[in-house]
């Protein structure tokens, strides 16, 4: 959600700081904010509301703020409304300790008590202030270093936090802690970064540090030392980022969006090509033996958003080809439910970032119950990946935009990969199946790019002709169903339009009351054993005024009887529909968004990595 970017080096602090913050913009931020201090310790403090804009246009890209150590801040407004007071950085009464800080902490107002009977006054309604003021707090207690102090605040703070935070009597320092919030470190040519994604500081090195959970960090130029909580220094290997700066940039589309649609071939058949083998799948990677899979009992598919509708398209292959139980579950309910798990099942934790908050409780809820774990995340070293028994890489590549496209794309493909390796495991499906659907896995790339080229046109005129559309309802069956899911939050998500996914015999329990003269009604038909109830279903639909778009495969021509409009994807086993299908309802969404003049790539109210509960 919010972003975080720090500095200290050589050069001047400040454009590297909005450089990197501009960078994270697509997390979601209602103002923003920057620190910087001088070689004596002195600080400069600036915050704007609104967009990073404002706040370059009061530093002049940077160029006016002197200094060469400086964290910068963007703010999703949490505790306090948006405003240039509640904007971090935070500073403590005399100006002793200044940071900035992703997360929510639970118990702000306990610990903003004690500091008020400790002398401490508030100018903001953040948490973030109260563990500005607590780190300063027992820094003057107990006369010891920041390391200290910090370790001392982080045993009474219960939430989570990715803090960077500066002392006035250390400068060109920077301190970091970090609890269930990303944050990566970054050394180069003598000089240090920080951020808490990728993309911030990719421009300027690849050799990275994952700060761990319950971790901290001191960041000098070109030096960080770790330490744990008490306090002990610990050894860190750096990692590399293989992703080039060029592609987290737009490259010449207009937005992030229709370019990571467009990146969907090359990211669905370098994941593919990173579990086969001689045309075969190898799951050695993965960590996953022949032994193991065989004992699954059940599996959970615990995810988020986008990622839930992959588990939700999933669930009906995985079951049909492997014969295992299957359920889906969203990861903000699981721990709260107190689920059931069997001892010899398999949680699958489904996300793009590594670091969805409810997505890594979920996964701590079951390694903590002693149930084997795998993660399909897309981020090397993010949390989910380092802390789930398994991994399952996807290759998407870096995501800019907040509603994710070619993740989703490359999850699938990493679902089906499993399925169909568990399938021949287990001897649920033959070795002439097994080569059929391999085969048939290989030509989705050039199936996905060929829609993509074929109907990008037509469904940009359709999308404009649904620009005034108050609402839509995507309807289908089985697999058709799941799609409908994630087509209707790409169109709700980025065009504001209210839509909704039902599943389409469920219209007659209620749902059909909603349709009238007008209303978009898009039937999804990719199963050939449930197309014609399908179809009734838009046709009950239509004689109640609804306006209709079709969505199926070639040699389906009878359904232009019925749809006002329709598009057709290449025919495919109908277990990988879902891969072909949803690319005409991302571009439907995009150009929806394009056609109301919206932020396509930066929704209102949404972040990209949802890293608080």
């Amino acid at each position: 959600m919010c972003g975080i970017v720090g500095f200290t080096g050589n050069h001047q602090a400040a454009p590297i700081l909005l450089y990197g913050l501009s960078r994270l913009e697509y997390r979601g931020y209602d103002s923003a904010g920057l620190a910087v201090r001088d070689g004596e310790g002195d600080t400069e403090v600036i915050k704007a509301k609104g967009r990073l804009k404002v706040l370059a246009d009061k530093t002049n890209n940077g160029e006016s703020v002197p200094g060469t150590c400086g964290i910068g801040h963007t703010r999703w407004a949490t505790h306090g409304e948006p405003s240039e007071t509640n904007a971090h950085p935070h500073m403590s009464d005399d100006g002793n300790v200044v940071a900035v800080h992703n997360g929510i902490i639970e118990n702000y107002q306990e610990l903003k008590d004690k500091l008020i009977r400790n002398g401490y006054e508030f100018y903001s309604s953040t948490d973030t202030e109260v563990a500005v003021k607590l780190v300063d707090y027992y820094y003057k207690k107990y006369l010891g270093t920041p390391v200290d102090a910090i370790n001392h605040a982080m045993v009474r703070i219960r939430g989570s936090y990715a803090l960077a935070i500066m002392f006035k009597d250390y400068p060109g320092e920077i301190y970091v802690a970090r609890k269930d919030s990303p944050m990566i470190l970054g050394v180069e040519n003598g000089e240090s970064y920080i951020a808490s994604d990728v993309p911030a500081i990719l421009k300027y090195t690849r050799n990275v540090y994952y700060i761990g959970n319950l971790e901290m960090a001191r960041i000098r130029k070109g030096e960080i030392t770790f330490y744990n909580l008490d306090g002990d220094e610990i050894q860190k290997e750096p990692k590399t980022i293989e992703w080039d700066a060029e592609a987290a940039e737009k490259a010449g589309f207009e937005h992030f969006m229709i370019k990571e649609i467009h990146e969907q071939p090359k990211a669905v058949r370098d994941t593919l090509n990173s579990v086969l083998k001689d045309d075969r799948i190898d799951l050695s990677e993965v960590g996953l033996t022949d032994e193991e899979i065989k004992k699954i009992s059940q599996i959970y598919i615990v995810a988020c958003g986008s990622a839930y509708h992959v588990g939700m398209a999933a669930q009906y292959v995985i079951e049909d080809l492997t014969r295992i139980p299957v359920r889906v579950e969203l990861a903000s309910e699981f721990r709260y439910r107190n689920p059931i798990l069997d001892p010899e099942g398999l949680v699958v934790i489904v996300s793009q970032s590594g670091e969805t908050a409810d997505s890594l409780a979920a996964l701590r809820e079951a390694k903590q119950r002693g149930i084997r774990t795998l993660g399909i995340v897309n981020v090397v070293g993010s949390s989910i990946a380092r802390e789930a028994d398994n991994v399952f890489y996807t290759l998407a590549g870096p995501e800019i935009s907040v509603a994710t496209t070619k993740a989703y794309s490359t999850q699938l493909i990493a679902s089906y990969a499993l399925a169909v390796q568990f399938g021949k495991v287990r001897e649920q499906i033959t070795e002439e199946k097994y080569q059929e659907l391999i085969a048939e896995l290989k030509t989705l790339p050039d199936k996905i790019a060929k829609i993509i080229e074929d109907d990008k046109e037509r469904i940009q005129w359709f999308a404009a002709k649904q620009a005034n559309a108050r609402d839509a309802f995507f309807i289908g069956r089985g697999i058709d169903y799941a799609i409908s899911m994630e087509g209707s939050l790409k169109m709700k998500e980025v065009s504001y339009v209210h839509t909704e996914a039902y599943a389409a015999g469920e219209l007659k329990h209620g749902t059909i009351s909603l349709i009238e003269d007008g209303t978009l009604v898009i039937g999804i038909l990719t199963q050939n054993h449930l197309y014609e109830k399908t179809v009734s279903n838009m046709v009950e639909c239509k004689s109640r005024g609804a306006y209709l778009m079709g969505l199926t495969t070639y040699g389906h021509y009878n359904i232009e009887d019925t749809a006002d409009f329709t598009v057709y994807i290449p025919k495919t086993d109908s277990h990988f529909a879902t891969s072909l299908a949803v690319i005409p309802l991302q571009l439907l969404g995009y150009y929806v968004s394009v056609a109301k003049g919206l932020d396509v790539d930066k929704p209102r109210n949404l972040a990209k990595s949802v890293t608080v509960e």
